[in-house]
């Protein structure tokens, strides 16, 4: 039985990234960058004003005040967009608003609300103020230089550097491709939602519950009908998935009962199992298989194990396909209100409740088919074996609902 650090180790190393494809910017949010993506020009690309009011040279304010105005003569005015064909020179004035390029000559914008305008002659502007060289300025270049980084390459595109990116003017992104990842729930007892439930049957829940955490880390999810306990029918379903997607996702007949197919059913059409059982709770029952240039993620069958499972190494691994460079999930501070209590000789992966505040408590009941906790839940704790964490104790919170 692995280790859940040297079980993720072997799945990682077994992936590699897929083939990088060229998305339209308005597409690239949640996308990882394949390459670093260099702008184009400098931001702002030239020299503008940050607020409306007027261009100056510094020195023709510098004995300003307010009970010493200083008269300017007004020779123009630049609204944003334009631009001014002369220059601002001693004793004069343009007028700006915000956004406005920075005339040639000028060295400083006064806020409108430090002037105002001579009553008897419109071309003058009075100042009650000094303004220090470039006050008021927003200077070219200075968020970001012409040739400068905006994205990382395997960074997750978000929606600033969208729009970072679309102020230098990039249109298109080389991103890597979303991995095609087939969904598969196997057991006889499950059914369908919709419709009235047999004696006997349960509804099938696993499928969507990973299809929406598939689509949260960039892939696409491709959801396989039902498949019933026999070794006949998961052969068939596996070797469909396999032949239409990059990675399959099972859920359930990965364990040691005489229904469980997945294993022999992946081996029968040429895969190798690369470990089973992992010593963590829940999800000891998982299964890391490859056929060719294709994966199998076997999850366990109970709710919380697959949820858990997939969090902590299949997330991991579809992370990695599309060639990001962040693949934990984010941990977050947080106190517990109540103690975490792991008796057992593995790790339990205990699911959690925490607030804004950073207040920690268990999510109801543990136990891994139990739904209305994992639906209460937002993070899992970590908890050693043979351990009890008290009311108080600090913990490192792992985030999925985020």
């Amino acid at each position: 039985m692995l280790e859940l650090e040297a079980a993720l180790n072997q799945i990682l190393s077994a992936v590699q990234p897929l083939e990088h494809e060229i998305v339209a910017l308005a597409g690239a949010a949640g996308r990882i960058a394949a390459e670093p993506v260099m702008s184009p020009i400098d931001l702002p690309a030239f020299d503008n004003s940050a607020m409306d009011g007027y261009a100056v040279r510094a020195a023709d304010l510098t004995n300003a005040c307010a009970d010493r105005p200083v008269a300017l003569r007004l020779t123009g005015k630049i609204a944003a967009g334009e631009v001014l064909s002369g220059e601002v020179e001693d004793g004069t004035c343009v007028r700006l608003f915000t956004g406005s390029p920075l005339p040639t000559g000028a060295d400083g914008v006064v806020m409108q609300e430090d002037t105002r305008p001579d009553q008897e002659h419109p071309d003058r502007i009075w100042f009650s103020g000094a303004v220090t060289p470039w006050e008021n300025v927003r200077l070219r270049g200075e968020d970001v230089k012409g040739g400068a980084k905006l994205v990382e390459a395997g960074a997750r595109i978000g929606a600033g550097h969208v729009a970072l990116l679309a102020a230098a003017g990039v249109r298109d992104v080389k991103v890597g491709r979303k991995p095609r990842v087939a969904v598969l729930a196997t057991g006889s007892e499950l059914f369908e939602n919709g419709r009235p439930l047999p004696p006997g049957k349960i509804y099938e829940s696993n499928r969507v519950m990973l299809a929406t955490l598939l689509m949260r880390v960039g892939a696409v999810p491709e959801i396989f009908p039902l498949v019933s306990d026999t070794l006949e029918a998961t052969r068939f379903n596996l070797e469909k998935a396999l032949t239409e997607c990059d990675a399959v996702i099972t859920s359930g007949g990965v364990s040691v009962g005489e229904y469980d197919f997945v294993k022999a059913a992946f081996e029968d059409l040429g895969g190798t199992i690369a470990f089973w059982k992992i010593s963590i709770r829940p999800g000891k029952p998982f299964v890391f298989g490859r056929a060719g240039g294709r994966f199998l993620f076997g999850l366990p069958g109970n709710p919380v194990s697959a949820l858990v499972t997939f969090l902590l190494l299949a997330r991991p691994a579809l992370a990695r396909m599309q060639g990001a460079t962040e693949l934990e999930l984010p941990k977050l501070p947080g106190l517990l209100t109540q103690p975490l209590a792991n008796t057992g000789d593995r790790r339990h992966f205990m699911r959690v409740a925490v607030d804004e505040s950073g207040r920690v408590r268990p999510a109801g009941t543990q136990a891994s088919h139990i739904l209305s906790s994992l639906a209460d839940a937002n993070g899992l704790v970590d908890v050693p074996p043979a351990t009890v964490m008290s009311a108080g104790t600090s913990v490192s919170v792992l985030r999925w609902e985020w």
